[in-house]
């Protein structure tokens, strides 16, 4: 049986969607289903009782660069409880595979494209010091499991992810998300300007979460592999063009601003896949203004319908 832990979240309820698609059975479970990881009595509990033979874990604690500053405890403490409790019940309980999910802020802050071989080249950036810390130690966790016990985990590096059902809260959001939101919002109430946060020189290269969906459940059968995997295709775009590109697409015709006093965060972040797409047979497929442009779209009858 496949556990999806943080099922009800963002790329959580995705992988479960494609799980279902391809008619593979999996347990559902998240804080919100009644499961906290945090508490190792319960997540020992909870495998004694099911006894899961692989792990898609999509449970964390984390949100945008302003998210990070204000709950930077939090964030350390919540995810490395939650790495730790797992690696723990899924040694003891007989888990074949675990495919753990990575940011790619876990990457030195001097990197531009970002190569597996060069993970452990420098300092993180200090706007995500704290998240990149912790989801770089899961690895840490991963080979040590690996080297005592034989534990089996893969552990795929994404790109910042984006798409319909994402956070759209200007605090808790991506950069992406926000964007779309005060676009929305500015045409909506006829306001002059948008402003956007930072210079608008950084450069992402964006994944659409069901592209990271795809890549965690082809993770469950990949050949094993302890190195980090980068998922991506060495491509990016700047805040700016990505904010014109949202601009238009939803239809404002006011200025678009921009404030250096917040802070940008990495000037530069592609990956280069080549790694990914040898493992898994595949890489990211879905075009990112195609992608843009449903996740307006989705955030648009959101709206509509007072969901936000």
């Amino acid at each position: 049986m496949i556990l999806v832990t943080g099922a009800t979240g963002f790329l959580g309820r995705r992988v479960c969607r494609l799980l279902d698609a391809q008619g593979q059975p999996h347990l559902k479970t998240s804080l919100s289903l009644g499961l906290d990881l945090r508490d190792p009595i319960a997540t020992e509990a909870f495998f004694a009782a099911h006894k899961p033979s692989q792990v898609i874990h999509c449970a964390a604690f984390v949100g945008g660069i302003q998210f990070g500053y204000k709950h930077s405890a939090e964030l350390f403490h919540n995810n490395l409880q939650m790495t730790l409790n797992l690696l723990a019940s899924a040694q003891r309980h007989g888990v074949q595979r675990i495919v753990n999910p990575i940011s790619n802020c876990a990457y030195p802050a001097k990197a531009t494209l970002f190569k597996e071989d060069e993970f452990w080249d420098g300092p993180l950036h200090d706007s995500v010091m704290v998240y990149g810390f912790v989801r770089k130690a899961s690895w840490v966790g991963a080979q040590a499991y690996a080297q005592q016990y034989g534990l089996d985990v893969i552990n795929l590096i994404l790109s910042n992810m984006y798409g319909p059902e994402d956070h759209f809260e200007e605090v808790r959001s991506h950069a992406l998300g926000a964007l779309v939101m005060k676009f929305a919002r500015a045409k909506k109430l006829g306001l002059p300007e948008v402003v956007v946060w930072g210079s608008g020189t950084p450069v992402r290269e964006w994944l659409h979460v069901d592209d990271g969906a795809q890549a965690l459940v082809r993770g469950l059968a990949a050949p094993r592999c302890e190195q980090p995997v980068n998922i991506g295709v060495g491509r990016g775009i700047s805040i700016l063009a990505t904010a014109e590109m949202i601009q238009r697409e939803i239809g404002y015709t006011g200025r678009l601003v921009l404030d250096p006093s917040k802070p940008d965060g990495a000037p530069y972040k592609t990956v280069d896949g080549s790694r990914g797409q040898a493992l898994l047979n595949w890489s990211p497929e879905i075009d990112f203004e195609d992608g843009v442009r449903a996740t307006i779209r989705w955030y648009l009858e959101q709206e509509a319908h007072g969901s936000h």
